[in-house]
């Protein structure tokens, strides 16, 4: 099982960050590979049991799954449905963690999933490096890092 782990200090408080993450359907607002995102069904995106459908900017289609969102921990867990990367039994987890001192949060982005052995070197890589820090980078332009 191939496992990514990224972790950030964002110059903002948890929840205000929270409020920008946890709307399951935001990906476009500070994922930057994200050009577009919808839930499936009309369904509310913190629904537990949602599903997201987005593509990326290089035109790549994904579903995933929500399986948790926890306003209390500030986490939320997803699974991937499709995807065009060759991963499966994808689950992440992102979790922000309040640091006291300063008013900024620790932010961590976990992956586990399975993948063909000869890419799992390169699909950490891409979604440790492109998505989850990416994403990291992102957020701290807009809140301070």
């Amino acid at each position: 099982m191939a496992r990514v782990y990224v972790s950030s200090v964002i110059g903002a408080p948890a929840d205000r960050v929270w409020q920008a993450i946890r709307d399951f359907n935001a990906l476009p607002d500070w994922v930057p590979a994200v050009r577009e995102s919808r839930i499936e069904g009309g369904q509310p995106s913190d629904q537990v049991g949602c599903v997201r459908a987005f593509r990326l900017e290089d035109g790549g289609f994904l579903r995933e799954r929500l399986l948790a969102l926890s306003d209390y921990d500030y986490s939320v867990t997803y699974a991937i449905l499709e995807s065009p990367m060759g991963v499966e039994s994808y689950i992440a987890t992102l979790k922000l963690v309040p640091v006291t001192d300063g008013g900024r949060c620790f932010a961590e982005w976990t992956a586990e999933f399975d993948c063909d052995p000869a890419a799992e070197a390169e699909l950490v890589a891409a979604i440790g490096n492109g998505v989850f820090q990416a994403a990291f980078d992102a957020l701290k332009l807009r809140f301070g890092s």
